[in-house]
């Protein structure tokens, strides 16, 4: 996504707890420990991924995205699918996105990044282009704009 910034990724957290779960300073029961509703989110809301559980090894990961922002109100909080998230960038000025990888099996979660979405980094000119691609992809047509899919495989 082209207004993407302010990224924090916390893959360093990840593999330092990760480390110490292997290593048996904390137990399994302390980093399983997803809610009912991240588990709904993510099986509802969720971007499935081909990364598997670094805990069970069972199931893929699946990203869940919650939005945050003054503009979003009442829908604050909510999970929302990656897909949502350009149009919502080309409608508010601003949103923090968090995103959270969650296993269905084992209820391994984890934030693993949060950045600022939004058009008040846009130029003018990316300003009209990203309310064609935003009209075009609600529209249900799809043209490529140059912007990918999120997947954060670390180290970008």
């Amino acid at each position: 996504m082209r207004t993407q910034r302010q990224i924090v990724d916390y893959s360093l957290q990840k593999r330092a707890l990760l480390r110490d779960l292997h290593n048996g300073k904390i137990g399994t029961l302390e980093v399983c420990d997803a809610s009912p509703y991240l588990k709904n989110a993510a099986r509802f809301h969720g971007e499935p991924t081909e990364d598997r559980c670094p805990v069970c090894r069972r199931d893929n990961l699946t990203l869940v995205h919650y939005i945050y922002g003054d503009e979003l109100k009442q829908s604050a909080g909510q999970a929302r699918k990656l897909a949502e998230l350009p149009v919502l960038a080309m409608t508010l000025r601003e949103f923090q996105v968090f995103v959270v990888e969650v296993c269905q099996s084992c209820s391994w979660n984890h934030l693993i990044e949060q950045y600022l979405l939004g058009r008040d980094a846009l130029t003018a000119d990316e300003w009209d282009q990203g309310v064609t691609a935003a009209v075009a992809s609600a529209s249900g047509r799809h043209r490529e704009t140059g912007s990918s899919s999120h997947r954060w495989e670390g180290g970008e």
